[in-house]
């Protein structure tokens, strides 16, 4: 008798022979022909919605009304109420409603029961975020037409700081917008770039590549290699031979350079110090030496842990420990005090008096450094200037008295003139 599992395996042979001897197997076999699977029909294409050529909805009419909002901020209220009759009007043509809301600051669109095409809401939706973006209202109306796409960028949380986004932001505008107008000829789509967006009206092949040239220049790649790598493929799209095959051997690669990154400022200002205090010294400014290569670790620095452990201070109670601290503040304080003191008292003292004590080694080293014998010869000298100048004093005085003498004098000899005429006088009388 035969087992079961040779049965199963005859089975089984029987059915990969027939499977060989027929070829593939037909995925398709039950799938009926569809009147859209024709090789004539450009499925690429969009065709406009037409009521006269038969684009109707199942019923007439939507079941059920769509509405978007959005808000649009303060500065472009006065000239969305100046361009607001133009927006109603584009809307009315294709049978959606429009509100303008001034008191909260939004726009509102909205399906109505005429209304026979089903997506242009969507359409509405993003005629309404391209005017709140600061988009002109004759640009924006341009997205009601099918051939016509848009996609806003957000951009402002891709750079943390502030400086460096607005850098590559004006780097993305490029000098009098050079690069933005570069991108909109190779892209055929309209960029604006406004605020933390980047608002894009085009196909969608431009918008992908525009979406593709903003991110890498926020990411620091700079949108003129990006330009270059377009301008190549648009000449290679001209090449029928080359319509299946690799462009890479074309498009050129643009490495990353490693750049030396300035210094920071604070170290670049303690490395000028340094070298003028050098100078000022008279010596060479020091030279970094290069260390010697180990293929070793540093040695682990000790912890906070540790530092107490030696110390000892870990084995204190918290109390403890705020009573040290605060004894070693008043300690610091103290000698600060006295030092402070001492300056204050050194000015009245002669730099001769302080010549071995060490506050005159601290005058020194300050800048006022001299030498036993010219101190002493100062102060000699001083001294000579002073008593001079008592000399000079004590002589004026002498002879202001000597003046005030002569002048008694003088009119003592007049007094006794007059006297002697009023005598003659008398006698004559």
């Amino acid at each position: 008798k035969r087992s079961s599992t040779y049965y199963r395996r005859e089975i089984m042979s029987n059915i990969v022979e027939a499977a060989q001897e027929k070829g593939a197997k037909n995925h398709n076999k039950y799938r009926r022909d569809k009147p859209w699977d024709n090789p004539d029909i450009d499925h690429w294409s969009v065709s406009p919605w037409d009521e006269t050529t038969g684009d109707t909805l199942p019923g007439g009419r939507l079941l059920e009304e769509s509405s978007f909002a959005t808000l649009f901020p303060k500065y472009r209220e006065k000239y969305l109420r100046e361009v607001w009759p133009l927006i109603t009007r584009s809307l009315d043509k294709v049978k959606i409603a429009c509100e303008l809301n001034l008191v909260e600051g939004s726009m509102t669109v909205r399906t109505t029961r005429k209304t026979s095409d089903p997506y242009v809401i969507l359409k509405a939706r993003d005629l309404i975020k391209l005017l709140a973006r600061s988009i002109p209202a004759p640009q924006a109306l341009k997205i009601l037409n099918d051939e016509y796409n848009c996609e806003i960028i957000k951009i402002g949380g891709l750079v943390r700081n502030k400086e460096r986004f607005v850098k590559r932001r004006q780097r993305l505008i490029g000098p009098d917008g050079a690069t933005l107008k570069a991108l909109e000829l190779l892209t055929q789509c309209y960029i604006l770039v406004q605020g933390n967006t980047v608002s894009v009206m085009g196909t969608h092949k431009g918008i992908k590549q525009v979406r593709m040239v903003v991110l890498e220049c926020m990411n620091n790649i700079h949108p003129v290699y990006n330009i270059k790598r377009l301008m190549i493929m648009r000449e290679l799209e001209k090449d029928p031979k080359l319509k299946d095959e690799s462009w890479e051997r074309f498009l050129p690669t643009f490495k990353k350079k490693n750049v030396q990154r300035r210094k920071p400022h604070q170290l670049v200002e303690e490395s000028k110090k340094a070298s003028e205090s050098a100078a000022a010294a008279g010596g060479k400014p020091a030279v970094k030496k290069k260390k010697s290569y180990t293929p070793f670790p540093p040695a682990q620095q000790p912890s906070k842990i540790d530092l107490q452990l030696e110390s000892g201070e870990y084995f204190l109670s918290e109390r403890q420990r705020k009573a040290k601290k605060l004894a070693e503040k008043q300690q610091a304080s103290m000698e600060k005090t006295i030092e402070k003191r001492k300056a204050r008292e050194r000015e009245f003292i002669h730099p001769s008096l302080l010549k071995d004590t060490e506050e005159g080694d601290a005058v020194e080293k300050s800048g006022g450094k001299e030498t036993n014998d010219e101190a002493n010869d100062d102060a000699g000298a001083d001294m000579e200037r002073l008593v001079g100048k008592f000399a000079k004093k004590k002589r004026k005085v002498s002879e202001e008295k000597s003046g005030d003498d002569d002048d008694e004098d003088v009119l003592g000899l007049k007094e006794t003139k007059k006297k002697k005429r009023k005598k003659d006088k008398k006698r004559k009388d």
